[in-house]
């Protein structure tokens, strides 16, 4: 098995964090984003859609890091809980990973991600949804009041969840006050998975120093992002 992925990218964080829960050996396989290695003809041709990550199962390519983590579970570790057969337990991780995917993550990376690697800068509208987008996180973890995201148990979707929180933590963003069960959950599952975590901390370091000084990405010509001028500072 094959995962082409990044070093700091939540959604490889978030497969390579699932692979290790599961004991699932695999080749790591480096995708360097700054050489635009995801936009080649040859990563086309596992992935059309041109993101990051891809995981190779003896030649079948699978992409989306949700159906990753679901495949791996299904295919490889039937039994385990990390995604739960029972109806209604599955149907909440499902929403997790769905909530994370279409509500939370595009608000962070829109926030920290896009300002960091692309020509954007972080507005009073971006930072409004972010806001938006962690309420509603705050009050599904009040709600069930557990210890993961779905129930006490750690599931698959605790995974993205987590490296999508620390994109914030990277670039200091203070959760404490306004999202103290976000704070609390993300605080405990860096304390209850030491080995889980260290994967996502090693992709914070990396997020939080292109904070400080962003990667020179003007060789690259992306289809879709406006490339950062090489040597320009983001603006706050």
């Amino acid at each position: 098995m094959k995962l082409y992925a990044v070093s700091d990218g939540p959604p490889s964080l978030a497969v390579r964090m699932a692979l290790e829960a599961l004991n699932i050996p695999y080749d790591h396989i480096s995708v360097d984003y700054g050489k635009a290695e995801h936009l080649t003809e040859d990563y086309k041709k596992m992935n059309p859609q041109m993101e990051i990550p891809v995981l190779d199962d003896d030649g079948f390519f699978l992409s989306e890091s949700n159906a990753i983590l679901q495949y791996l579970c299904e295919k490889h570790a039937p039994t385990s809980e990390l995604y739960p057969k029972d109806p209604k337990e599955r149907a909440l991780v499902n929403h997790r990973l769905c909530f994370n995917l279409a509500y939370l993550y595009p608000e962070i990376s829109a926030y920290v991600m896009a300002p960091i690697f692309f020509d954007y800068q972080r507005t009073e509208m971006g930072l409004k949804k972010l806001n938006r987008a962690l309420a509603a996180f705050e009050s599904y973890l009040k709600r069930t009041g557990t210890m993961y995201v779905a129930g006490n148990r750690l599931t698959i979707a605790d995974f993205p969840l987590v490296t999508s929180i620390m994109c914030l933590e990277a670039i200091a963003f203070d959760l404490s006050n306004n999202y103290p069960s976000v704070q609390k959950w993300y605080t405990g599952f860096k304390q209850v998975h030491p080995k889980l975590w260290i994967i996502a901390a090693k992709g914070m370091e990396e997020i939080a120093g292109f904070e400080k000084n962003p990667p020179d990405l003007t060789g690259m010509v992306h289809p879709i992002h406006p490339i950062r001028k090489s040597g320009e500072k983001l603006t706050k």
